[in-house]
């Protein structure tokens, strides 16, 4: 089993549910030749560097995973034949210091993917502490002209 690392572009016109369904369906093509999927990365929307097929942006969407050399034929037959891709391009970590390097890069990206539901959760406290001192200050106005 050798690591993998693909980045795929899915055209921008689809819809967020359809692109979703096209990035399951490139999970699933590598899942079903063998490979265990380590993190994804979606990286978003992006302008492109140059259009391609009248397309001036694209969602990019990146996959670690480790998968048999022999099935990575099969999966990129696959990529191609998929009409919701763009581009696609397929990176292989082969030596002792491209491995460490791809294992950097799965670390970074379950951190990534980890942040963002810490961070919203730190946004919604304070909103939720700043609220509590002005009921506060409304229910004593509402007490105070009723004991006068």
């Amino acid at each position: 089993m050798r690591n993998y690392e693909n980045l795929v572009i899915v055209k921008p016109t689809l819809t967020a549910e359809e692109i979703q369904a096209s990035v399951k369906a490139i999970e699933d093509i590598i899942t079903s030749n063998g490979g265990e999927i380590a993190v994804t990365d979606a990286m978003g929307m992006r302008k492109l560097a140059y259009p391609i097929d009248k397309n001036e942006r694209g969602y990019f969407h990146v996959i670690y995973y480790t998968v048999a050399p022999s099935a990575i034929t099969e999966i990129e037959r696959r990529f191609r034949i998929n009409e919701d891709l763009l581009r696609f391009v397929t990176i292989k970590y082969d030596t002792n210091r491209e491995v460490i390097a791809f294992n950097k890069l799965v670390q970074k990206a379950q951190k990534k993917s980890e942040t963002p539901a810490k961070e919203e959760v730190k946004t919604e406290a304070p909103a939720a502490q700043a609220e509590a001192p002005v009921a506060e200050a409304a229910a004593e106005e509402a007490v105070a002209p009723a004991a006068e």
